[in-house]
């Protein structure tokens, strides 16, 4: 199995496993804490209706979803603040027009797509430039995660106290909504609109359930991100699987025996 590591797709396809296990851990601790756990899902189909877009007008189609996912974080973003709707309420909304929106675009554009390829991922077909479009995005994210992590801490658990404390709460709230919107939408090239929300939301739960503390389950769920992701890619190779599905299968594995050796509570 170890000779496959010789090609340079899977070197690739190995780092942009890594990178998205970890980013998709770190953020999706904050995101599953804060009740979210759907955004992902409905960034990556809303983010659809910009791939669409991208083909239709003849354009690269992440040039045009990466725009698109970010607006769309920051309208969700903004919409939570307003309390208009419930926040799964205004995601499913998006989750919907996106879908049917990429649907219809795809069909009036005359590129010669393949919908599973958007659908699924296609991890082991990702480029250089695809790679560093990836580091970028991590580079990004965790250069505005990492030092705002006690401020985001704070946000996350108690949003009045944050307030009374003096952080900027609404930048705090809109910068984090528009990167993790960015990483999903990075994440999408990879695993594909299908499953990309797995990566930001079972190895956040898993680590939710044996973690004792925030920190320990914010390492937790990048250690369990990273590991399942790197893990899976080695699989597929033997077993001769898709990958972003085995990926899924694995943490969702790892989240059934988190289920039974879960810490015992209080």
């Amino acid at each position: 199995m170890l000779e496959i590591l010789a090609f340079p797709f899977m070197q690739r396809a190995l780092a942009a496993a890594a990178v998205t296990g970890v980013l998709g851990g770190l953020l999706g601790v904050f995101l599953v804490q804060r009740r979210l756990s759907f955004l992902a899902s409905g960034i990556s189909h809303g983010a659809f209706s910009g791939i669409g877009l991208g083909l239709y007008l003849g354009v690269a189609p992440f040039l045009v979803a990466v725009p698109v996912a970010v607006a769309l974080g920051l309208l969700i973003a903004f919409l939570r603040r307003r309390g208009a709707l419930a926040e799964d309420t205004v995601v499913g909304v998006f989750f919907a027009a996106g879908m049917a929106g990429g649907v219809i675009l795809l069909a009036l554009s005359n590129a010669d797509a393949s919908l599973s390829a958007y659908l699924f991922g296609s991890i082991l077909a990702i480029q250089s430039v695809d790679l560093a479009w990836m580091a970028a995005v991590a580079v990004v994210v965790l250069g505005f995660v990492l030092p705002a992590w006690g401020g985001l801490t704070l946000l996350t658990f108690d949003r009045e106290l944050a307030q009374a404390s003096g952080l900027p709460v609404r930048f705090l709230d809109y910068t984090f909504f528009a990167l993790s919107a960015l990483a999903i939408v990075a994440a999408v090239k990879l695993v594909g609109i299908v499953l990309v929300a797995s990566f930001f939301v079972v190895p956040a739960a898993c680590a939710r359930l044996l973690g004792t503390t925030f920190a320990r389950v914010s390492l937790l769920a990048a250690g369990i991100g990273l590991v399942t992701a790197v893990g899976g890619l080695l699989l597929s190779y033997p077993l001769n699987a898709p990958v972003g599905a085995l990926i899924v299968l694995l943490q969702v594995l790892v989240f059934a025996l988190a289920l039974v050796f879960r810490r015992p509570h209080r």
